[in-house]
């Protein structure tokens, strides 16, 4: 019988992850079961990388979900769910009305879209859980920081001139006005990298993707570097899991548990792949001096120094009391590579992170030919 590629990744992705003695299923998350109770249910957006995951698994937990968004994007998904159509930028007049135990805001990275919505949503639900970020934090020089952090210094009278502002500071912005509507009912998650199947930025799926198409590897630095990720149905499985308890507060929402280290998270996926393969570590200062951005050209890798030694070393008792709960490894890799090798062939051959295949292999050239 004729076995295709993708078939074949499958079948020796389930191999690799019970070679490592891990199950194809995410035995260190909990039993999927219907909750006690069942919640009304609010997600503004729902439809795009997060989204989906969180509506699948609060279905299969047995509440009653609503999604507001455009209607323009995976309009197929969930035929039997309540959408009501508005645009967070100037029409939410579609939200009156109704009313929910609990708002999920995954969509906003303007702090005027939380407002409006958040004001509006007040009296309406019980609880908001804004998705907020790890770039809300202004240093990270320090190792072992908690949600207790120092993020950046920005006040609510610059939620109407956030245009000028960066990313993490208008999500600060985007948390503020969230305490603000719900006092004492706010719920914020700060993610670092989200990872897995359905994610088309390519900051992850460019390992498992390299990897899986062999040769020589360029890994940077050493190996020693931490990083830093959540897959997506973790974190999509804790938020539902922290609405069903009502539970308000901050949350670090990293992963993935105890520390990994790059050169452990490579060779990891690499166990979900049988292609051949070998890495060749090069130098962090050799990539810098160079221009290879960290994060974009070396997804994932950050350097652990300066003022981002602590990047990916955080403490994450907090989550991990309140119940959040890590895939093994082997399962977001074998995922995300499955996921990978279902995209168009346009976008498997044109990532938006990770080096082009000429650039790597002169990098890799010229490496060797400095005599290491």
């Amino acid at each position: 019988m004729h076995t295709s590629r993708r078939e074949f990744v499958q079948l020796t992705a389930a191999a690799g992850a019970m070679g490592l003695g891990l199950s194809t299923y995410p035995l260190n998350t909990p039993f999927v079961d219907r909750h006690r109770h069942t919640l009304r249910i609010l997600i503004l957006g729902g439809t795009g990388f997060i989204g989906p995951h969180m509506v699948r698994y609060a279905l299969r937990r047995g509440h009653t979900l609503t999604l507001f968004n455009r209607g323009r994007t995976n309009t197929h998904l969930f035929p039997d769910v309540e959408k009501l159509v508005g645009d967070r930028s100037n029409d939410i007049e579609s939200l009156r009305g109704y009313t929910w135990d609990a708002v999920i805001d995954n969509s906003s990275s303007d702090p005027r879209w939380t407002r409006d919505s958040a004001q509006l949503l007040r009296d309406a639900a019980g609880l908001y859980a804004f998705t907020s970020t790890r770039s809300v934090f202004s240093d990270f020089s320090a190792i072992g920081m908690n949600e207790a952090g120092p993020v950046y210094d920005v006040e609510l009278p610059q939620t109407d001139d956030a245009d000028g502002l960066g990313y993490g500071q208008r999500k600060v912005l985007c948390e503020k006005e969230t305490e603000r509507a719900f006092p004492g009912r706010a719920l914020i998650v700060r993610p670092p990298l989200i990872v897995g199947p359905g994610d088309r930025t390519d900051r992850f799926t460019y390992w498992p993707a390299r990897i899986h198409r062999g040769g020589e590897v360029l890994a940077p630095g050493d190996g020693s570097d931490p990083v830093g990720f959540i897959d997506v149905r973790d974190l999509a499985e804790f938020y539902i899991r922290l609405v069903e308890l009502n539970t308000t507060g901050v949350f670090n929402a990293f992963g993935p548990g105890a520390p990994l280290s790059f050169a452990e998270m490579v060779y990891g996926i690499r166990a979900v792949t049988s292609t051949p393969v070998s890495f060749t570590w090069v130098e962090t200062d050799f990539l810098l001096e160079r221009q290879v951005r960290p994060y974009s050209h070396m997804p994932v890798w950050m350097p652990a120094r300066g003022d981002r030694l602590g990047f990916n070393r955080f403490d994450l008792s907090k989550a991990l009391t309140a119940g959040l709960t890590y895939r093994p490894l082997a399962v977001t890799a074998r995922d995300t590579l499955e996921y990978q090798l279902g995209r168009p062939q346009e976008e498997q051959l044109n990532m938006r992170n990770g080096l082009p295949a000429e650039r790597e292999s002169e990098l890799l050239r010229e490496w060797h030919g400095v005599g290491r």
